[in-house]
């Protein structure tokens, strides 16, 4: 039986992995229910390697190709790529992105106006990243729970983990001195009176925001520069700021509803890359910051490969010495 610390993004994925290896699975959780201590479920689960790839390593792209179908066994998956637009102002932003990133199409006004007809005419120069994709994290986190539920692992809820566990995927809780929390703000709003099908980044030089289309005209944005160590909620100044950059996207979100507004730190390393530790004889997967929809995945499998590898090493160890 391997053991797991955390039923978060990082812990679930594992004992998919690990589940399908053959191998049994028990994973504590301190929450009370599917991700419900994730700070997962304030992400804005965009599929988006490429587009990532502008303020990451190159690993985020050779890592993070293969979420999309990987995902896709698990939850439903929007195939619409990500368009990256700007205002006419801020172009040369669009520029550098563009320089930094790769896979897109460079589209024009008709072009944007044709992908997103909410947009006709707002934008005149954009960027299509064709291949990306988005999901929607609570429900991926409850599907993924139901998915390895049914393959035999078990989750105990409102329980710590054992002292020793085979692999902690506890996020900033876990003690380890090179992780630091790294704040993520985000908000949904309601807005009917537009309809948008894909990922849309709107770049701006202080507040680059993301949207990302829900269910039944509601919307994710999330801003990928509000970052802090502090754990309270959203700041007037931040929120203020995402409003005004939905505005721009689009002047029918200056009357749209706000459904909810969260905050929630995210386990970082220096470099912003996820890592397999070991330390003390367990096996850490941290480190998953902005990018854990897309990284877990592939770090998973990482994981499964260690955590089996070392086993098997084990049993022949004791093989020989019997």
């Amino acid at each position: 039986m391997i053991t797991i610390a955390g039923a978060g993004l990082a812990g679930l994925a594992s004992a998919y992995e690990l589940a399908k290896r053959g191998r049994g699975v028990r994973v504590y959780e301190l929450g009370e229910g599917p991700g419900e201590n994730s700070v997962a479920r304030f992400a804005g689960g965009m599929l988006a390697p490429y587009c990532e790839r502008e303020s990451s390593e190159e690993d985020v792209v050779t890592l993070g190709v293969t979420a999309v179908d990987w995902w896709a066994k698990v939850t439903p998956v929007i195939r619409r790529g990500t368009l990256v637009v700007s205002p006419p102002r801020d172009r040369a932003e669009l520029t550098r992105f563009a320089r930094r990133t790769s896979n897109f199409q460079e589209v024009d006004g008709e072009s944007i106006g044709k992908l997103e007809p909410a947009l006709k005419g707002r934008f005149q120069k954009g960027l299509f990243f064709q291949d990306e994709a988005h999901l929607d994290p609570r429900k991926a986190l409850v599907d993924l729970t139901s998915k390895v539920q049914s393959m035999g692992v078990e989750i105990i809820y409102g329980s710590h983990a054992p002292a020793n566990v085979d692999l902690n995927c506890t996020g900033t809780a876990a003690a380890l001195s090179a992780l630091r929390p790294v704040r993520g703000e985000m908000a949904v709003l309601h807005c009917p009176e537009v309809e948008i099908t894909r990922t849309l980044r709107l770049l701006h030089p202080r507040m680059p925001l993301y949207l990302v289309p829900r269910s039944d005209n509601h919307f994710m944005i999330g801003g990928t520069m509000v970052e802090s160590s502090s754990n309270r909620a959203p700041t007037l100044r931040s929120l203020s700021e995402l409003m005004s950059a939905a505005f721009t996207l689009h002047p029918a979100f200056a009357e749209a509803s706000v459904v909810e507004i969260g905050a929630g730190l995210r386990p970082a390393f220096p470099n912003n890359l996820p890592r397999l530790i070991e330390q003390d004889g367990t096996l850490y997967l941290n480190g998953l910051y902005r990018h854990g929809f897309l990284l877990a995945p592939a770090m998973a499998q990482q994981a499964a490969q260690r955590l089996l590898s070392e086993r098997t090493d084990e049993n022949h160890r004791e093989r020989r010495t019997a």
